[in-house]
């Protein structure tokens, strides 16, 4: 959303103020909606019906070390995912859409570890589903998106990136590694 698109939409008044964070909410889910609920359920969903994966998946003895690394990993992308999320709220006050992205630079939360966490939970989310589903379709769809992300993001998102948030941004990608985590968070001090 452009800022003139934000100045005409944003609620005006003393009183009006307090529902500009449901607005954003709404935002938030729309985007949800569209991307990430797409890539993690819509798709995975498409999968399991078309190459016949058991949904529940069977439990059986030989299986369920994977299913439990899979249900593990699943829950480390959804903490990632989530806490990406309401740092994109609270510190960038935008959505993870391409079309309404945050308005400031987020370093906060998992941001100070990795420079893409939310595109890690979604990550760590599909190689999870394939996990518990012991599926090699939905881990092919996982492997895929990952590549997609691994030529996306540093060909067309980062340089957005750096034309918007301009020296602060390159600082930030001198310090935070884009997929794999500091052991450490960058608190910004470091040359």
């Amino acid at each position: 959303m452009s800022p003139a698109v934000e100045r005409a939409v944003a609620p005006s008044g003393d009183g009006a103020r307090k529902d500009w964070p449901m607005m954003l909410w709404l935002r938030h889910l729309l985007a949800i909606a569209l991307l990430p609920f797409t890539a993690t359920v819509i798709i995975p969903l498409w999968i399991a019906r078309r190459y016949a994966v058991a949904l529940p998946p069977d439990l059986s003895l030989a299986s369920l070390p994977v299913q439990a690394v899979g249900l593990g990993v699943l829950a480390v992308g959804g903490v990632l995912f989530v806490s990406s999320v309401r740092r994109f709220q609270v510190d960038g006050r935008g959505t993870l859409a391409p079309w309404d992205p945050p308005r400031q630079m987020v370093v906060r939360g998992p941001y100070r570890y990795v420079r893409n966490p939310m595109i890690s939970g979604v990550i760590f989310i599909l190689f999870g589903e394939a996990l518990l589903l012991c599926s090699v379709p939905h881990a092919t769809w996982a492997a895929l998106f990952l590549l997609t992300n691994l030529v996306y993001i540093p060909l067309l998102e980062e340089p957005q990136l750096r034309g918007r948030f301009g020296p602060s941004y390159v600082e930030y990608c001198r310090h935070v590694p884009r997929f794999v985590p500091r052991p450490r968070p960058w608190t910004g001090a470091e040359t």
